[in-house]
């Protein structure tokens, strides 16, 4: 059988400027709009674990939660959680965590950003292949909603004259 690779990447172009995209990584409650979790009232500091109830439908039992490492102003935000971790009878803190890394770089008429998870490789053999693949996926999917809402945040900015 074919080893889960310890990492993925993915790329997103957004056709809105970086500040904006930042907003929307590095300020909870956008996240959590986008994301789909409760994030009213959080925030996001380094060192720090944020948790939220996740809102995405069939996913309502799971508290999201993730423990902050780094947040580089417009550059780099990054957090450490437990991959796929949706089974309410588990308790994964004991498991190791993989790391979430978002970066942005400007390019042409927006921001390039990209995601990657990594540290697949340490996640216990009988769930490491669902949750990659399950984050893998999902990443692809959170992008797409990332996109929509930026393009509805800018469009109300642009209605409001700012």
């Amino acid at each position: 059988m074919k080893p889960v690779p310890n990492s993925f990447e993915r790329k997103i172009m957004l056709r809105s400027p970086r500040s904006h995209v930042w907003r929307a990584l590095v300020d909870a409650e956008a996240f959590g709009q986008w994301f789909g979790v409760a994030l009213e009232g959080r925030r996001f500091i380094a060192g720090e674990w944020t948790q939220g109830q996740v809102t995405y439908p069939g996913y309502e039992h799971v508290l999201w939660n993730v423990l902050v490492e780094r947040v580089e102003p417009q550059q780099l935000f990054s957090f450490r959680w437990h991959p796929y971790a949706v089974n309410p009878k588990i308790d994964y803190s004991q498991e190791p965590t993989t790391l979430v890394k978002f970066e942005l770089q400007d390019y042409e008429n927006g921001t390039l950003l990209k995601v990657s998870e990594s540290g697949f490789a340490h996640i216990p053999d009988v769930r490491q292949k669902e949750a990659y693949y399950m984050d893998s996926r999902g990443w692809e999917e959170q992008l797409s909603r990332l996109e929509h809402f930026l393009a509805e945040t800018d469009r109300a900015r642009e209605r409001e004259g700012g």
